[in-house]
């Protein structure tokens, strides 16, 4: 007898998995299909969230980029002119030329009253200044936004200290004119 006539053996025909290979098989399909509907799943909840979060809904104590932090400090605290002319204090030299900022530094801004204090080291550079203040707070305008400098205040520099005797003696012109 051959084998060929034996129940179950078909010639050229693969065996028919049995019953744990076709459990084996049906578990491997489930389980891939359960982790392309999770995948998908997950997809759909960051997407309507916006992103990876710390909890089930987006709060403030979610992690942000440093600059998006520091701006957000600065609309909630309501520092962005004076930020923003602290900015203008750092490249002064950039804005007024360098050899006015060599001569002539910002002191500090007064927010209520829109004025720029700037003091300079003689009192040649401190005219100048005052001469060139109308351009200068153009723009700076143009740099800070329309109207956040109204005037320049320009300071010469500052007088020796007297400590005794009346202010002026008799027949005395005064202090020098520059004290730089």
């Amino acid at each position: 007898m051959s084998e060929a006539g034996a129940p179950g053996n078909g010639a050229g025909k693969a065996p028919e998995p049995s019953g744990v290979d076709l459990a084996r098989v049906a578990l491997r399909a489930a389980k891939d299909a359960a982790r392309a509907r999770g995948d998908a799943a997950q997809q759909r909840k960051q997407a309507r969230r916006g992103g990876l979060r710390s909890g089930a809904r987006a709060d403030r104590r979610d992690p942000m980029a440093l600059g998006a932090a520091i701006n957000r400090l600065l609309t909630e605290r309501g520092w962005e002119a004076p930020a923003a002319v602290g900015g203008v204090m750092g490249r002064w030299p950039e804005i007024v030329g360098e050899d006015v900022a060599k001569h002539c530094e910002p002191e500090r801004y007064d927010e209520d009253e829109r004025v720029l204090v700037v003091r300079c080291d003689s009192t040649a550079w401190a005219t100048n200044l005052r001469l060139l203040a109308p351009t200068l707070v153009a723009r700076l305008n143009e740099d800070l936004g329309h109207g956040r400098v109204r005037l320049i205040k320009v300071i010469g520099p500052g007088g020796p200290a007297r400590r005794f005797g009346p202010l002026r003696a008799p027949g005395s012109t005064g202090p020098g004119d520059t004290y730089g």
